[in-house]
Protein backbone atom coordinates (compact mmCIF):
# COMPACT_ATOMS: atom_id res chain seq x y z
CA UNK A 1 0.00 0.00 0.00
CA UNK A 2 1.54 2.95 -1.39
CA UNK A 3 1.30 6.04 1.31
CA UNK A 4 1.52 9.91 0.31
CA UNK A 5 5.52 9.76 1.24
CA UNK A 6 5.81 6.80 -1.46
CA UNK A 7 3.37 8.76 -3.86
CA UNK A 8 5.29 12.63 -3.49
CA UNK A 9 8.71 10.50 -4.07
CA UNK A 10 7.87 8.34 -7.03
CA UNK A 11 6.36 11.40 -8.80
CA UNK A 12 9.51 13.48 -8.53
CA UNK A 13 11.55 10.02 -9.12
CA UNK A 14 8.98 9.52 -12.46
CA UNK A 15 9.48 13.13 -13.57
CA UNK A 16 13.66 13.45 -13.27
CA UNK A 17 13.63 10.28 -15.39
CA UNK A 18 11.27 11.56 -18.27
CA UNK A 19 13.35 14.81 -18.11
CA UNK A 20 16.52 12.41 -17.90
CA UNK A 21 15.21 10.77 -21.37
CA UNK A 22 13.78 13.93 -23.11
CA UNK A 23 17.09 15.62 -22.38
CA UNK A 24 19.41 12.49 -24.44
CA UNK A 25 16.12 12.87 -27.37
CA UNK A 26 17.25 16.39 -27.66
CA UNK A 27 20.85 16.03 -27.06
CA UNK A 28 20.52 13.09 -29.88
CA UNK A 29 19.05 15.62 -32.13
CA UNK A 30 21.32 18.20 -31.90
CA UNK A 31 24.22 15.49 -32.22
CA UNK A 32 22.71 14.44 -35.49
CA UNK A 33 22.05 18.07 -37.40
CA UNK A 34 24.41 17.01 -39.90
CA UNK A 35 23.18 13.69 -40.98
CA UNK A 36 21.07 13.63 -44.22
CA UNK A 37 17.42 12.43 -43.39
CA UNK A 38 17.46 12.44 -39.81
CA UNK A 39 14.05 13.21 -38.51
CA UNK A 40 14.14 14.95 -35.04
CA UNK A 41 12.73 13.15 -31.92
CA UNK A 42 11.19 14.27 -28.93
CA UNK A 43 8.06 13.40 -26.46
CA UNK A 44 4.94 14.90 -24.86
CA UNK A 45 5.90 15.06 -21.23
CA UNK A 46 3.11 15.19 -19.60
CA UNK A 47 1.67 12.06 -21.52
CA UNK A 48 5.32 10.39 -20.52
CA UNK A 49 4.76 11.49 -17.48
CA UNK A 50 1.23 10.43 -16.48
CA UNK A 51 1.55 7.26 -18.03
CA UNK A 52 4.85 6.89 -15.89
CA UNK A 53 2.71 7.20 -13.06
CA UNK A 54 0.21 4.62 -14.49
CA UNK A 55 -2.65 7.11 -14.95
CA UNK A 56 -2.69 6.48 -18.47
CA UNK A 57 -5.94 6.05 -20.13
CA UNK A 58 -4.66 3.24 -22.11
CA UNK A 59 -3.37 -0.01 -21.33
CA UNK A 60 -0.76 -1.77 -23.52
CA UNK A 61 -0.99 -5.71 -24.30
CA UNK A 62 2.25 -7.70 -23.39
CA UNK A 63 3.81 -9.34 -25.91
CA UNK A 64 3.16 -12.93 -25.77
CA UNK A 65 6.33 -14.86 -25.67
CA UNK A 66 6.04 -18.94 -25.31
CA UNK A 67 9.75 -19.49 -26.08
CA UNK A 68 12.28 -18.47 -22.99
CA UNK A 69 14.68 -17.00 -25.43
CA UNK A 70 12.52 -14.88 -26.78
CA UNK A 71 13.51 -11.00 -26.41
CA UNK A 72 10.95 -9.50 -24.78
CA UNK A 73 9.11 -6.10 -26.05
CA UNK A 74 11.51 -3.61 -25.72
CA UNK A 75 10.99 -0.72 -28.42
CA UNK A 76 13.43 2.29 -28.61
CA UNK A 77 9.85 4.02 -29.97
CA UNK A 78 8.34 4.79 -26.67
CA UNK A 79 9.34 6.60 -23.28
CA UNK A 80 7.65 5.04 -20.19
CA UNK A 81 4.87 3.98 -22.76
CA UNK A 82 4.36 7.18 -24.21
CA UNK A 83 5.53 7.00 -27.87
CA UNK A 84 8.05 9.27 -29.69
CA UNK A 85 7.03 11.84 -31.71
CA UNK A 86 8.50 13.63 -34.56
CA UNK A 87 9.17 17.18 -34.81
CA UNK A 88 7.31 19.61 -37.08
CA UNK A 89 9.70 21.30 -39.80
CA UNK A 90 9.78 24.33 -39.70
CA UNK A 91 12.29 25.27 -42.49
CA UNK A 92 13.21 22.12 -44.67
CA UNK A 93 16.54 21.44 -45.61
CA UNK A 94 17.78 19.78 -49.31
CA UNK A 95 18.90 16.44 -47.43
CA UNK A 96 15.97 15.86 -45.79
CA UNK A 97 16.62 16.35 -42.18
CA UNK A 98 14.23 18.10 -39.52
CA UNK A 99 17.11 19.56 -36.80
CA UNK A 100 16.44 23.11 -36.57
CA UNK A 101 19.34 23.66 -34.07
CA UNK A 102 17.64 27.17 -32.42
CA UNK A 103 14.82 24.61 -31.54
CA UNK A 104 16.93 22.14 -30.16
CA UNK A 105 18.96 24.75 -28.49
CA UNK A 106 16.25 26.46 -26.72
CA UNK A 107 14.48 23.07 -25.69
CA UNK A 108 17.35 21.45 -24.63
CA UNK A 109 18.23 24.92 -21.88
CA UNK A 110 14.44 24.85 -21.09
CA UNK A 111 14.35 21.05 -20.32
CA UNK A 112 17.73 21.52 -18.09
CA UNK A 113 16.19 24.43 -16.24
CA UNK A 114 13.08 21.91 -15.51
CA UNK A 115 14.77 19.37 -14.67
CA UNK A 116 17.26 21.38 -12.04
CA UNK A 117 14.00 22.65 -10.44
CA UNK A 118 12.72 19.32 -10.05
CA UNK A 119 15.52 18.25 -8.37
CA UNK A 120 15.58 21.23 -6.28
CA UNK A 121 11.55 20.71 -5.45
CA UNK A 122 12.48 17.08 -4.57
CA UNK A 123 14.99 18.38 -2.09
CA UNK A 124 12.96 20.55 -0.45
CA UNK A 125 10.10 18.29 -0.02
CA UNK A 126 12.53 15.84 1.59
CA UNK A 127 14.11 18.47 4.09
CA UNK A 128 10.38 19.49 4.78
CA UNK A 129 9.78 15.75 5.43
CA UNK A 130 12.64 15.05 7.71
CA UNK A 131 12.07 18.25 9.53
CA UNK A 132 8.48 17.08 10.16
CA UNK A 133 10.04 13.40 11.50
CA UNK A 134 12.04 15.90 14.09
Amino acid sequence: MATALDRTLQFQQQALRVQETRQELIASNIANNDTPGYLARDIDFRAALSTALGQSQTSSLPLNTPDPQHIANSTKDDVAGSPLLYRSVVQPSADGNTVNLDIERAQFSENAIRYQASLKFGGQQIKDILSVLN
